[in-house]
């Protein structure tokens, strides 16, 4: 065990020998991380998947350099087909200890298959599609769809435990035991598994009834005898009802006779109906075509005239808008100013002023004056506005409103390009919003603009993560 201040092998003392570091609460917190590791590979060992992750977890966020522990969180999120978790945690585990480390081999074997890294990608895109179709009430194209699921991928324990719940929902108990049962095999540790599975049992198995008629029977010579409580029913063995065999053949050749009526006497009439209506809407459709046709080239004509007026009246419109946007921008910074001077703590009605000068747009045509007040203005307020966009990005980020997030954070390092915690912030809002490419170019922005700080680092790693995602 080493010192997490000075990286020193520490004794069994409860100080560090170089440092002088009170260590005591820190080893035991490696200490107690180290017993759910093994509390984890222990419960992995006889497939208690269930409660492996769960140890695991407690494991990492105790100590998140137990590269033992998060390596072996990655394997058993695969072994039950949740192969994003997976990748996540060995990447994570690649950038903490980058030589040495079972999760190279992990991802090296992923790599080298990509057909079965597909299929899996496949099978999760697909058991949303079955969730979305649950959602929508449409059930039995839920089943097929995980039906499918499984036969390329019959280690997704959400998959099998879905189809399970859906078999019990409409009363195919028999098949939900089974499903559930390939379930338990694969993850023995599962709650949710065994509870469904209670569940199809007791509806496969229902209590007895106290008033529930006991029958038994016994067949000796011309009679069968019914036992019934303390009653015993005589019944005879030959009966006046006609063989089972005759009544079938019977009906079999009614059902054949119907068939070839229908097929020589009903159908020929039919398809000449049909063939009749088709014709009609063919020629119907024929002539709506034509119409159709000389409309669209009389149309086509106008607007062709009419683009030619509008090409003209655009360059006439183009020379007064900017002068439009020009004014609007000195009317706004102007507003700013006088907001300043009167209340300068009215961070929020000098920041909706601010917001609507666009110097990209107005850079050419703005005067010098113009240009130089607005310099002064941002030096005065330009970091207390970022600051101001910050908080607010800050808080839509932390409740998932990644879009507005996305926002106030542009802004925020739009108004001061040193905000360091603005930009990685708004890499890591794209990322979550699904933006891969905007995401990665805030994240280099941070590495090249801020090295060797904590954000760098964070970024550093976001980026790995992409790259593996992407390939």
């Amino acid at each position: 065990m080493i010192c997490y201040r000075c990286g020193s092998t520490l004794t069994e003392s409860e100080f560090c020998p170089e440092c002088g570091e009170n260590v005591a609460l820190y080893k035991k917190v490696i200490s107690l991380s180290n017993v759910y590791y093994n509390d984890g590979l222990q419960k992995a060992t006889v497939r208690n998947l269930s409660g492996a992750i769960n140890s695991l977890q407690h494991s990492i966020k105790l100590n998140k350099n137990n590269i033992e522990a998060r390596n072996l969180l990655g394997l058993v999120y695969y072994e039950v087909g949740e192969v994003v978790p997976a990748l996540c945690e060995w990447v994570i585990s690649k950038n903490l200890q980058t030589s040495d480390n079972h999760a190279d081999d992990y991802m090296e074997e992923l790599r080298n298959n990509p057909t079965h890294l597909d299929v899996v990608n496949q099978s999760v895109r697909k058991y949303n599609v079955a969730l979305r179709y649950c959602e929508e009430g449409s059930l039995d194209v839920a089943v097929i769809q995980l039906k499918k699921i499984l036969q390329s991928n019959p280690n997704f324990l959400a998959a099998h435990q879905l189809l399970g719940l859906l078999y019990l929902n409409n009363g195919s108990y028999s098949k939900a035991k089974k499903e559930l049962t390939r379930a338990l095999r694969i993850d023995n540790g599962s709650t949710k598994t065994r509870f469904y599975l209670q569940e199809a049992e007791k509806m496969l198995s229902p209590d007895d009834d106290d008033d529930k008629t006991v029958k038994e029977r016994s067949e000796t010579g011309d009679v069968i005898e019914y036992r019934s409580g303390n009653d015993t029913i005589i019944q005879p063995v030959h009966s006046m009802q006609p063989k089972g065999t005759v009544s079938l053949i019977s009906v079999f050749i009614g059902i054949v006779l119907g068939l070839l009526a229908s097929i020589f006497l009903v159908l020929p009439a039919k398809i000449q109906d049909i063939n009749d209506e088709a014709s009609a809407r063919i020629a119907a459709i024929s002539e709506e075509g034509d119409l159709k046709s000389s409309l669209l080239q009389e149309n086509q004509n106008t607007v062709n005239d009419l683009n030619d007026q509008i090409a003209d009246l655009q360059a006439t419109i183009e020379s007064y808008s900017e002068n439009d946007v020009t004014v609007e921008a000195m009317n706004e910074l102007m507003a700013a100013v006088d907001v300043y001077i009167q209340t300068p703590n009215d961070t929020k009605s000098i920041a909706q002023h601010m917001d609507l000068v666009n110097m990209d747009k107005i850079s050419e045509s703005a005067s010098e004056e113009f240009s130089a007040l607005y310099g002064t203005m941002m030096e005065l307020v330009g970091p207390t506005l970022s600051d101001y966009y910050y908080k607010l990005g800050y808080k839509a980020y932390t409740s998932q409103d990644y879009d507005s997030a996305i926002t106030d954070l542009a802004k925020s390092y739009g108004y001061d390009n040193t905000n360091e915690p603005a930009l990685y912030f708004l890499g890591s809002a794209y990322y979550e919003n699904g933006d891969y490419d905007k995401a990665k170019k805030a994240y280099n922005e941070v590495m090249s603009l801020f090295p060797d700080t904590k954000y760098a680092n964070n970024a550093e790693t976001k980026i790995a993560e992409i790259n593996n995602l992407e390939e």
